[in-house]
């Protein structure tokens, strides 16, 4: 461990093993680390309590011997040190999300040297494109959860102070527009990685609203494959109909990409 990882933490909400549940790799076991903060707020996120950093949580630590309470903030060493106690097994790959982890670059920066050779994931909103351009070669996958922006109430940039690394100063999209921006330079910045875009599909939303996502997908990152994923019916969201699922799935095999229909797997098994 060196001097600069010593002093980079970030607001740890949780760590687990699990099943991932979404995405290219839905269905592979892997470790998860939570980490707090996000300024975005979209209507059917099914983690709200991850959005703010209160200095009174703590991070839950769930090992198979028990589950530990610790301060939230955290080094880059000590949450490696409890990805060891989570696992039942063997080491898994490691997918960091959040909350959305791009607040804490330096934290992702420092943790990917402490993980060895293990694969590193990365779930975002792909709204700080110029934060993913300086940690992007630290993970061997990233996933861009692909927002309409009906779905987004205005954004609340992260409350200090902070007791750890201060949050990227990139600042989220605020409007329509912005997210168009961001979501074509993360777009970008995906090509030829391994990558997935999922949109996730509520209810009461017209497939043809996706299109103008679809269509940044097709023409900038063509070989990314789409996952439609239906929103769960939590905190007061509507599931969507198969009928608009499917409709959008037709509309992004029009533009030739390859997409798959992909409920939340850990949900159906009831994992974490």
């Amino acid at each position: 461990m060196n001097a600069t990882s010593a002093r980079v933490a970030a607001p740890v909400m949780e760590v687990f093993a699990s099943v991932q549940g979404e995405g290219l790799y839905a269905g592979e076991l892997q470790s998860f680390v939570r980490l707090r903060g996000c300024p975005m707020r979209c209507v059917w996120c099914d983690t709200p309590g991850s959005w703010t950093v209160p200095a009174d949580r703590q991070a839950r630590v769930a090992a198979p011997t028990g589950t530990g309470r610790h301060a939230t903030w955290a080094t880059p060493f000590q949450v490696t040190c409890w990805l060891g106690e989570v696992e039942p097994g063997e080491s898994r790959s490691v997918s960091i999300t959040g909350g959305e982890p791009l607040l804490w670059p330096e934290f992702l920066l420092a943790i990917r040297g402490m993980l060895g050779e293990r694969r590193m994931h990365l779930e975002t909103a792909g709204g700080h494109p110029e934060t993913l351009a300086r940690v992007r070669d630290a993970f061997q996958h990233i996933s861009l959860d692909l927002k309409l922006p009906r779905d987004l109430e205005p954004p609340v940039e992260l409350a200090g102070p902070f007791d750890g690394s201060a949050p990227t100063r990139e600042r989220a999209p605020r409007d329509s527009e912005e997210w168009a921006v961001a979501r074509r330079r993360s777009l970008e910045l995906v090509v030829g990685r391994d990558a997935c875009a999922k949109v996730v599909v509520a209810g009461g939303r017209q497939p043809a609203e996706f299109e103008p996502l679809l269509e940044d997908v097709a023409r900038i990152a063509p070989d990314v494959p789409v996952f439609v994923q239906p929103a769960s019916p939590v905190a007061g969201t509507l599931a969507p109909t198969l009928d608009a699922i499917v409709e959008v799935a037709e509309r992004a095999r029009d533009l030739d990409l390859a997409v798959r229909i992909l409920p939340q797997v850990h949900r159906a098994l009831c994992a974490p």
